[in-house]
């Protein structure tokens, strides 16, 4: 396992991270997965000795559940705190009020209080805004993050699905008031997805955020269970809740490379998947979410995995967005100011 750091911090984190919306399987999140106590703990443990050093969660994940199970989970295996990075996540409903979700400096505050208790935790080493709430000014936001950050109940701070411009807005406010920033982006990206490159990837890397991707297997798609002919495997996640979006008509050539890549490699279109997502500058750590331990020894494999550059250029070509503007015009206007261009 290799470590990268995160963002603008002095932090290392695995490249491949633990996710936990596997945990608990309360209401709507049993269709994800509904690991109990036990398995958490192995599951957990297991990645801890796989080299991973990361773990995600968030306050809505089963109700509240994921998060009670994580912190059981490290307070029995009894790894020092320091040696296991811990992120959670606000925004989602927690409760029937109609102050129970969103972005308001009252829900911050009390999230943060409520997801420490669950955690069995002192703090949190990142703390994650989970969306845009478009009832809440981003200042009052960024304020309240600011003052968890103060009050010593989370290290940093990072935003999940934000547009780019929404994001930059929240980093020049905090730049221009001295308060604290984003360090991190958690987005939706996969070879099935690659709409991050079009201006998220480039703002990040700009501004020095780390990238998480999740679902970087694009909701099961990529496991290598599916064929986009036929449907899915009963009790596959995707069979039931079929999330994120794909492009559809691009899929099959997108499952056709990573199949051939697979069969070169004696490996699985799942490790193929994530190993190519890990040769991407930008991204930091991947978020993992597994079911079972085959999965999860299967996930962390790929980050030994070495693509050629053949195989990889047949991945991206494979995958490739379309061109949209001002990308486009991007490129083009870019041709004149290199002087290998004639």
């Amino acid at each position: 396992m290799r470590y990268r750091i995160l963002g603008k911090t002095g932090v290392y984190v695995s490249e491949l991270c633990l996710g936990a919306m596997t945990f608990g399987g309360k209401g709507f999140w049993e269709v994800v997965g509904k690991l109990g106590a036990e398995e958490v703990e192995v599951m957990i443990g297991s990645a801890l000795d796989g080299g991973v050093n990361f773990i995600d969660t968030a306050d809505v994940y089963s109700e509240g559940e994921s998060e009670r199970l994580v912190g059981a989970a490290l307070k029995a295996l009894g790894r020092p705190r320091e040696q296991v990075v811990v992120a959670t996540k606000v925004r989602g409903r927690t409760g029937p009020g109609p102050n129970q979700v969103g972005l308001s400096r009252a829900h911050v505050l009390a999230g943060i209080d409520a997801s420490l208790a669950r955690l069995q935790l002192d703090h949190v080493d990142l703390y994650q805004i989970h969306g845009v709430d478009t009832a809440t000014p981003i200042e009052e936001t960024v304020r309240a993050l600011d003052d968890v950050v103060r009050a010593g109940k989370a290290r940093y701070v990072g935003f999940c699905n934000l547009p780019a411009w929404y994001a930059m807005k929240a980093l020049a406010f905090a730049e221009a008031n001295g308060l604290s920033r984003f360090v991190s982006a958690q987005m939706y990206y996969s070879i099935a997805g690659r709409d991050l490159e079009r201006e998220v990837a480039p703002m990040c890397q700009d501004q020095g955020l780390a990238i998480l991707p999740w679902s970087p297997l694009a909701g099961g798609l990529l496991s290598g269970k599916f064929d986009p002919d036929k449907p899915g495997p009963e009790g596959a996640r995707r069979t039931s809740f079929d999330f994120p979006p794909v492009d559809r008509a691009r899929l099959p050539g997108v499952l056709k490379a990573l199949r051939e890549v697979a069969a070169q490699t004696g490996t699985s279109v799942a490790r193929v998947a994530l190993a190519w997502m890990l040769t991407k500058p930008f991204v930091t750590s991947v978020i993992i979410g597994a079911k079972t331990l085959d999965q999860l020894a299967d996930n962390l494999a790929a980050a030994e995995l070495k693509l050629s550059a053949e195989q990889l250029t047949a991945l991206d070509t494979a995958s490739a967005l379309p061109p949209e503007y001002p990308g486009w015009m991007v490129a083009f206007q870019g041709r004149d100011r290199d002087p290998n261009v004639r």
